[in-house]
């Protein structure tokens, strides 16, 4: 029998949540007996997108700015016509090497419009593509709002003219995708919801911290991390605390966080094993990106959530809202954070018992696999 082969498009333009979710994604494929190619389009994230996992490394571009209307390359200029020109008959050539029986592309037409000059002439080569290949989009289960008159329109027509299913990375008793896309309806014949894409359950783990602070890849979060620094010096000189940075914390506010952190804070870029980590500690500090929520859920651990609101996002702002609705975090605003009101948070969280354990659905990677393989006969 046929190996099928599957062309998985990701790009990253700020944080690493995208590529963490998509390397999960494309992991389960593989375990499912998957030929993966993962093409990825941003900046290079270690330990992504995994071991046995074919890559193609496009020339990377990121957002030139938090409301991501723009593209800069990888030195962060300005991306020009010769620049995206190149990448987009790079994905194309990939694409014909590749004759995949699947295509997989995270986010649009959702999002990533800033890649429709790539994309686009990948829609097309699908198309006409003997045989053609099976095509789904990849969205987390809370999409941003507040777009620009006629933008759902546009995503519903194009959904409608080539893909044939947009692959829900949530769980609906949860969240629903017509909560955040109102023209759901029109294209509800092609969605699959697939449950969370959480990583498997941690070990317990080795090593314990009460308090630890996280800004996931560390692009963005700066205010967060120094407040909770701060607030470390204002509550018992017992309570261990420890600080994820992010690989992408820019090295001088790296230096700077750790020449002003109190003894009992570790400061580090990244822990591999964060996700156990957090099993055994009481309180977690964080953005309320899709990862880190998959990895909280996971945990008995008391969530403070500080939703990224710059450049107008929305999207983590109604997950800690339906978090906190079910008991499940605390949330603070990310706007005139300081020290004073993460200590009053923090005492308050360890004084507070975590509400009873609500069953979501974080098998999302396995799911993914099994609708596909449904899905191709």
């Amino acid at each position: 029998m046929k190996t099928p082969r599957v062309f998985f498009y990701v790009q990253h333009l700020l944080g690493i949540g995208h590529i963490a979710r998509a390397s999960r994604i494309a992991s389960a494929l593989v375990s499912d007996g998957f030929d993966v190619t993962v093409v990825t389009g941003g900046l290079p994230v270690p330990g992504f997108p995994g071991d046995g996992i074919k890559t193609v490394a496009l020339p990377p571009v990121v957002a030139s700015n938090t409301g991501f209307s723009g593209l800069a390359d990888g030195n962060g200029v300005a991306a020009e016509e010769a620049f995206l020109s190149r990448r987009r008959d790079l994905l194309l050539a990939a694409f014909c090497d590749s004759a995949p029986d699947v295509v997989i592309i995270e986010a649009f037409p959702f999002g990533r419009r800033q890649m429709r000059f790539e994309l686009l002439p990948l829609l097309d080569a699908i198309e006409t593509a003997h045989p053609r290949p099976k095509l789904f989009s990849s969205v987390r289960d809370i999409l941003q709002q507040n777009r620009k008159p006629g933008r759902d329109q546009e995503t519903v027509g194009l959904v409608r003219d080539h893909f044939d299913g947009v692959l829900v990375h949530g769980d609906p008793d949860f969240v629903r995708l017509e909560d955040t896309f109102p023209l759901t309806s029109e294209i509800a014949s092609k969605i699959r919801y697939t449950g969370m894409v959480a990583a498997a359950r941690s070990a317990d783990p080795k090593e314990t911290f009460d308090i630890i602070a996280s800004a996931g890849g560390g692009a963005v979060g700066l205010d967060l991390l120094r407040a909770a620094n701060k607030a470390a010096a204002m509550l018992p000189a017992n309570l261990r605390w420890l600080l994820v940075g992010g690989p992408n914390l820019p090295e001088a506010d790296f230096v700077s966080l750790a020449d002003a952190r109190p003894p009992n804070v570790t400061l580090v870029r990244f822990r591999k094993d964060f996700p156990s980590l957090l099993r055994g500690a009481r309180v977690s500090i964080s953005q309320a990106g899709y990862n880190t929520i998959g990895d909280l859920l996971q945990t008995d651990c008391r969530a403070i959530l500080i939703p990224f609101v710059a450049g107008g996002e929305t999207e983590q702002t109604v997950r800690a809202q339906r978090l906190h609705a079910l008991g499940l975090a605390d949330v603070l605003p990310e706007a005139g954070l300081t020290p004073e009101i993460v200590a009053d948070a923090i005492r308050t969280a360890l004084a507070t018992r975590r509400a009873a354990p609500v069953s979501l659905d974080l098998s999302g990677a396995h799911k993914t696999a099994a609708i596909i393989r449904s899905m191709i006969g």
